[in-house]
């Protein structure tokens, strides 16, 4: 299959998957995940395969997060849109929970907003020491996917509500990403240990990564997760002042200005 917005190879028994708008810092578009979910199910399908590896272009950036700019186009803040959009968030989110097969991020950069909750789906996270990471939603009105609190517990209040800039070393240790490597070795130890992985049987990941996402699932995250989505959707159809500003802003004076005044409202207090 031919791709526009992600590279896909696969050698040693791995996929690596590349996010491939280094020029936006991977944002998330729409074409983007698309290709994705399609790069992955390729991944699931092909018997070569035993893991799978995410990363993203340009070495600035894993990802971060939704495309703003084709949000920005979106004039539907209907209920029925907002659930739809969210429910296409969260299905992009679990793409990497349902593949039957490991997959890891490999994140150099910046890993914001919904690439970073994408990126906590993952079975595992590793990053250069140049990486940065924040749930940013809370800071536009908007509400996360609650994963979090399924890989750091009662920590990640602070973090979601204040949408904080962490760096690699307090992400590992929270929990957050499982190993940090310098930034010029960082592809070839994440594919040492994904090579590693792949010398397991096939069947044995399978199994594995089913039994320890049901041990999760038996205890609530998935439902707690779609709970969350349908949250998210009402606050995106309900509005706040805060998000009216930032949409009135963004539509007259475009997206820098926006994001000016919103970084202006924490400054006093970082």
């Amino acid at each position: 299959m031919t791709y526009s917005n992600i590279l896909y190879d696969v050698s040693d028994g791995v996929a690596l998957i590349t996010l491939n708008r280094a020029q936006t810092h991977n944002a998330l578009s729409t074409a983007l995940v698309e290709e994705f979910i399609q790069g992955l199910d390729e991944a699931d399908k092909n018997s070569d395969v035993k893991i799978v590896v995410v990363t993203g272009a340009g070495g600035r950036s894993f990802s971060a997060g939704y495309d703003m700019k084709e949000a920005a186009e979106n004039k539907d803040h209907s209920f029925a849109a907002s659930r739809a959009r969210t429910k296409w968030d969260l299905r992009f989110v679990l793409s990497v929970w349902e593949c039957s097969k490991p997959v890891l991020a490999m994140i150099d950069g910046y890993c914001l907003a919904g690439a970073f909750e994408f990126a906590m789906g993952c079975d595992g996270r590793y990053c250069s020491e140049a990486s940065t990471f924040a749930c940013l939603e809370a800071r536009f009105a908007s509400a996360a996917t609650p994963i979090m609190p399924w890989i750091i517990g009662n920590r990640c209040r602070s973090l979601m509500y204040t949408g904080d800039t962490i760096g690699a070393q307090e992400a590992f240790q929270l929990g957050l990403v499982d190993q940090i490597f310098p930034k010029a070795t960082l592809s070839t130890e994440v594919m040492k240990i994904a090579r590693r992985m792949a010398e397991a049987p096939l069947e044995t990941l399978r199994m594995q990564k089913r039994a320890i996402n049901n041990t999760f699932e038996v205890m609530g995250m998935v439902s707690a997760l779609r709970y969350g989505s349908e949250l998210a959707a009402k606050m995106l159809a309900i509005g706040s002042p805060e998000s009216d500003k930032f949409n009135a802003l963004r539509q007259a004076e475009g997206l820098a200005a926006a994001l000016r005044w919103r970084s202006e409202q924490f400054a006093p207090y970082e």
